[in-house]
């Protein structure tokens, strides 16, 4: 294996005992922060150390291990690939297609997205090497190509993933995961090609000098070729390994991906000036970041937080590379140690597990005392907080927990949805009463949630449902019937007759898919009325404002907007100025409250209004009563209202 082991100066014979830790501890800082997170983690939280949550953080560290192991290859030779988590979504929408779509037999998929990843890769080494663009351009602009086909090759919709892959996603013997599996055989593939390979010394060659390796033989060019193709063919399994954990290829999958994996190579001891790297770092490095998540899941610290958290020991650990350097300490690449490097890294991976035994012990007899009875606990996973609608859910959930005493904790996937099976995940080895969650796809949700059946937690879908697993209710606003009020109310404006541009939400969300399908439905019954444009605006303020700006070039006469969401419908008013509420008229969705205020102040038509509170509000009743063995509706409808300037003085939300 290739090691960075620092080597202690010469003369240091006298050094005192204190002075050899402080050099362990330095010399070995990935390994030291992993074991005092466990430490404190351990301590905190009595549902940390159980095996189901530790085979939880595997998995979880899993994509973003394998990820991180190619980018391991890039930046050992002093590069950048920011395009691995857009390699990996299309390598997975390339089989899922292929598969389903297409007919093409499944061991020929899975070879046509391995060969999709290793294309992707082989084309950043070439405008890196023969194109002479820089690594942080080539991938940037292979980052957006590679979404893009994704979202072309599934036309922004999930794509089912074949059942026999899906098995990749499972367990061995009912508790190994095969996720676990998958990252060590490529962790050890890792560690093969940068130890015992030529291409691997090359790689340590070419990042500590490009100018001295080229001089000395080395065919630079061909190499990076290869370095890119294995970062490539890394993203491609990690990818496949990601949608057989979600039964779906998701074209919007891994996003910030590429992030977690740079994070997890430079947090394992890697430079970004190139020259040093290891597998076993990288590795460190991946779980210290699933264990974080996972603690401060378990700890019930906000979503918001956690990123600051990430960000800071991330910052930190780049700190304590720079104090490494700066004590005397001298990396050792790939072949160098000797066997007296190879044995003090022994030596340090024992003292660990030993540590690592002790605070299991330790922490056992600290939380093995009388066993307090628990406070009736629920787990909320949102899809986003980024949407005023989101927030609303959450803090009518909030309220009604307060006033039941009821001790709620909400988790933002941040429109991510293996982030979203991660925290379902955690809530299930957590133990707590009920789940109730937000499926990003309600495809994707599935697997999580039949986990959670299998542990006899009772699960309530919110706004969405849970496809292919079993929840105790549905609470839930009827978006189909939302999206056909929607455009009875923008025709009856218009007079019956007019052309309308639609912005749509996010490609691949039910929701998106189910007010689009609405509005179009109730078109039908206003034949004068022409849709001259359809465009995706992410559900997003800021899009909504660029995408309208940009349909006003070419559709500069329209009389109408619908918007599939208020924020979208916002920025629209925002790029329509004074037209706004005048001469065109607006029409949004979910009655938030700066949509309520545009339509009080008459630049927003109307919003069809789904009452976002009172479905947390009824989310959290329900899954109280499904915790505590009483029978719950399966479906509970929030009726929807459209709410224009004449009734929202009396609605409340």
């Amino acid at each position: 294996m290739a090691t960075d082991t620092l080597k202690s100066t010469p003369g240091a014979g006298g050094a005192s005992a204190s002075g050899g830790l402080r050099r362990l501890l330095l010399d070995n800082g990935a390994l030291t922060a992993l074991i005092v997170l466990v430490v404190a983690l351990s301590a905190l939280s009595g549902d940390f150390l159980t095996t189901d949550n530790l085979l939880n953080i595997g998995v979880q560290a899993a994509v973003t291990a394998i990820l991180a192991f190619g980018v391991t290859f890039v930046i050992v030779s002093a590069g950048i690939d920011l395009s691995v988590g857009s390699v990996a979504a299309l390598s997975a929408t390339v089989l899922a297609w292929s598969a389903t779509s297409e007919g093409v037999p499944v061991a020929l998929a899975v070879v046509l997205a391995v060969a999709t990843g290793i294309v992707c890769g082989l084309v950043n080494g070439f405008l890196i090497s023969y194109g002479k663009l820089p690594p942080f351009i080539a991938t940037l602009a292979m980052l957006s190509v590679a979404r893009g086909l994704s979202l072309v090759i599934s036309q922004g919709s999930p794509i089912a993933f074949p059942e026999s892959v899906s098995h990749l996603g499972d367990t061995l013997g009912g508790w190994l995961p095969v996720p676990v599996l998958v990252m060590l055989v490529m962790g050890l593939l890792t560690a093969f090609v940068l130890g015992r390979t030529y291409l691997g010394r090359s790689m340590y060659a070419i990042g500590g000098n490009e100018e001295a390796a080229r001089l000395s033989g080395l065919r630079v060019k061909r190499q990076k070729l290869a370095i890119y193709a294995l970062s490539g063919l890394f993203a491609a399994a990690a990818g496949i390994v990601l949608a057989s954990r979600l039964s779906s290829a998701q074209p919007q999958a891994a996003q910030g991906y590429e992030l977690d994996a740079i994070a997890a190579v430079v947090i394992g001891g890697a430079s970004l000036a190139g020259g040093t790297g290891k597998a076993s770092g990288t590795l460190i490095g991946a779980l210290i970041l699933a264990v974080l998540r996972n603690g401060l899941n378990l700890l019930s610290v906000s979503a918001f937080w956690q990123q600051v958290v990430i960000g800071v020991v991330i910052a930190l650990a780049v700190l304590l590379d720079t104090v490494r350097r700066k004590a005397g300490a001298t990396p050792v690449t790939a072949g160098s140690g000797g066997s007296g490097g190879k044995g003090r890294q022994a030596v340090t991976y024992l003292l660990a597990a030993v540590v690592a035994a002790a605070v299991v012990g330790a922490t056992s007899l600290l939380h093995s005392g009388s066993p307090a009875a628990r406070t009736e606990k629920i787990g909320l996973s949102l899809s986003t907080l980024n949407n005023p609608f989101f927030v609303q859910i959450r803090a009518g959930a909030e309220e009604r927990a307060r006033k039941l005493g009821v001790d709620l904790t909400v988790t933002d996937a941040q429109n991510d949805a293996s982030q979203q099976a991660n925290q379902v995940q955690n809530f299930t080895s957590e133990g707590v009463g009920s789940i109730i969650v937000n499926p990003v796809d309600s495809d994707a949700a599935g697997p999580s949630v039949r986990a959670a059946n299998q542990a006899d937690i009772p699960v309530v879908g919110v706004d969405r449902g849970v496809n292919k697993a079993a929840t105790a209710a549905l609470v839930a606003s009827d978006n189909v019937e939302g999206g056909r009020l929607g455009a009875r109310a923008l025709a009856e404006k218009l007079g019956g007759k007019g052309t309308i541009v639609v912005l749509q939400g996010q490609p691949g969300t039910s929701a998106s898919r189910e007010r689009g399908a609405g509005f179009a439905a109730g078109l039908k019954e206003f034949p004068g009325i022409r849709v001259v444009a359809r465009q995706p605006a992410d559900f997003d303020r800021t899009k909504g404002l660029d995408v309208m700006t940009n349909l006003l070039q070419a559709h500069p006469g329209i009389d109408g907007v619908f918007a599939e969401n208020d924020e979208m419908a916002l920025g629209a008013i925002k790029a329509l100025g004074a037209k706004a509420g005048t001469s065109v008229q607006v029409v949004g969705f979910d009655g938030t409250p700066d949509g309520l205020k545009a339509v009080e102040a008459g630049t927003l038509y109307a919003s069809v209004a789904q009452q976002p509170r009172e479905l947390g509000r009824i989310a959290v009743d329900n899954a109280l009563r499904a915790a505590e063995g009483e029978k719950t509706e399966q479906m509970v409808k929030v009726p929807v209202k459209v709410v224009t300037k004449e009734n929202v003085a009396g609605f409340g939300g």
